[in-house]
């Protein structure tokens, strides 16, 4: 009995808490950036996570002292002759006890060890079947725990799906003429971000914090209103020119890296524009601020649009915003992960321009030339992050912030990695070598986040590139088994295997010796690697 009661609690409990994060934090009330939890499915899957829960511990701890009650039938004791004593003569119903060295009382010590029948009271009969109804409950608490698990991965595709009906030529699906259909959420592409704006009122409110250095963040407001770019996303007739030629997979590799680039910025302006209208009462200078980074990345978001648009192909990003999945994230890992976004879009994008200045006969489009001033633009976000981030010294101070700030270091260099391995043929086309650009990417940016960050990995270390060259090999397996056309249950069992592998180098990555640096909690200059 305590074989299927103990996993029918394991199951129940852990079915019930895998839809938790996405119920609490993902399904809102109202779509859009603005939107909060609804607390009502908050509640809904607390209590039905505490039901299931105590339904299988119920299960688990009733099977359990039916088991333990039923091996008291049939113990090894000291047999006991007929001459001596025998059993029958025992009072109707009486326990036998059982002493200190683990032999019966009232049983004469003689003869061979065996197994013997103990004169017992127990309603065994009675345990059988409580045991039975609980475990028939518990049951039935996994059952609906994998319904509601189910249910809840179906909204999550509901919150994304849109009318295609049609495939242009490239493949793409459309939404409607002229408009793609956006590409399907998965783990590694773009995600829109939504927070909790009420802690980030009392993040950026002079009086609940006292590190707030306004005068520093006056001189950067007054950075972004001099909006040096403002006359720098002016179209030519090159772009639709330059459309025209770029054919087959090529055309096909370049609207997907518009795609991902155009949805990357398009969230951080719903993002922005969100946080700078929210705390316009509480501090206008931060507010400001958002809304002038908000305004820069609506103009990356729109210049990349439009781009897609002369290969007869745009994104409806009214509809994106209304109808595409947010992702939740505390205000502390809002800021870590953008922070760490915007200096990595740096360094990709001055790679990628200053290496097609020295090769022009490899720029196949013309909006690689405006990499040298938009990248500008995604150096300044991050010098603002950077600066918030100084006045929440507990964010860069502790044991806790070093691991979540090694954390997203890691996410977001094996995401990069990973995508573009996966998208190789884009940089082999502008003449790049895709491991060496990625490498290149990832040292740059290491070195600048080591100025903010308490400790970043080591990705000079020996074996730091290999595991992730092991990751893409085990990624691309992945990706061949989702090509092969074979049932999903297979696909997944095909899979398993290969995901644990890729679990297990990414907590070697984690768990590697880091590089301690920082500017709050060390005064020495962070001791670091160039290559």
């Amino acid at each position: 009995a305590w074989l299927p009661t103990t996993l029918l609690y394991f199951f129940s409990s852990t079915m019930s808490l895998l839809p938790l994060n996405r119920l609490q934090y993902s399904t809102i009330e109202e779509q859009g950036p603005g939107a909060r939890r609804n607390p009502a499915n908050a509640v809904l899957v607390a209590a039905v996570a505490t039901v299931v829960a105590t339904v299988g511990v119920a299960s688990y701890n009733l099977g359990a002292a039916h088991t333990a009650n039923s091996l008291q039938l049939f113990t090894p004791v000291q047999t006991v002759s007929t001459a001596a004593r025998p059993v029958a003569s025992l009072p109707l119903r009486q326990t036998v006890g059982r002493s200190a060295v683990g032999t019966s009382a009232p049983l004469a010590a003689s003869g061979s060890g065996a197994y013997a029948p103990e004169a017992v009271a127990l309603p065994q009969a009675t345990s059988q079947i409580n045991s039975g109804v609980w475990s028939i409950v518990g049951f039935g608490s996994v059952i609906t725990a994998a319904l509601l698990f189910v249910w809840n991965r179906m909204q999550g595709k509901q919150t994304v799906a849109m009318a295609a009906t049609t495939a242009n030529k490239e493949g793409f699906e459309m939404q409607r003429e002229g408009v793609k259909k956006a590409a399907a959420d998965t783990i590694l592409t773009p995600r829109f971000y939504t927070t909790d704006f009420d802690e980030c009122a009392q993040i950026f409110s002079k009086e609940f914090n006292e590190h707030l250095d306004m005068k520093e963040l006056e001189a950067v407001r007054d950075e972004f209103v001099k909006d040096y770019n403002q006359n720098h996303f002016v179209r030519n007739d090159n772009f639709k020119a330059a459309a025209s030629w770029v054919d087959g997979d090529s055309r096909k590799i370049f609207v997907e890296f518009l795609e991902r680039s155009c949805t990357a910025e398009f969230s951080g302006f719903l993002l922005y524009k969100e946080l700078g209208r929210r705390l316009k009462e509480i501090n206008p200078v931060v507010a400001d601020i958002f809304t002038l980074m908000s305004r820069d990345e609506a103009r990356h978001a729109g210049f990349l649009n439009k781009t897609m648009s002369d290969f007869d192909l745009a994104l409806d990003l009214g509809f994106l915003t209304k109808h595409r999945e947010y992702t939740f994230f505390k205000p502390k890992f809002i800021f870590y992960a953008t922070y760490l976004s915007e200096k990595i879009g740096y360094w990709r994008y001055i790679t990628i321009y200053r290496h097609l200045q020295k090769n022009p006969e490899q720029q196949f489009s013309p909006l690689f030339q405006y990499f040298e001033n938009w990248c500008q633009d995604e150096n300044r976000h991050g010098d603002f992050f950077s600066a918030i981030l100084k006045t929440q010294p507990k964010m860069l101070q502790g044991w806790d912030s070093k691991l979540w700030c090694r954390f997203f270091c890691h996410s977001v260099y094996i995401t990069m990695y990973l995508n573009d391995h996966q998208r190789s043929a884009f940089y082999e086309q502008c003449g790049l070598n895709t491991t060496e650009f990625n490498q290149h990417v990832i040292r740059e940016t290491n070195n600048t986040t080591a100025r903010i960050f308490p400790a970043v990995p080591n990705v000079n270390a020996p074996d730091y590139f290999p595991k992730m060259d092991q990751l893409v090999v085990l990624n691309n397996k992945l990706a061949e088994i989702g090509a092969n056309g074979s049932p999903a249950a297979l696909q997944n069992v095909q899979k398993a295997p290969i995901i644990a592998q890729m679990v297990g180098i990414m907590l070697d990555l984690m768990w590697a010796t880091p590089i301690e640096c920082g500017t709050l909690d060390r005064e020495e200059t962070p001791k670091l690697e160039y290559v």
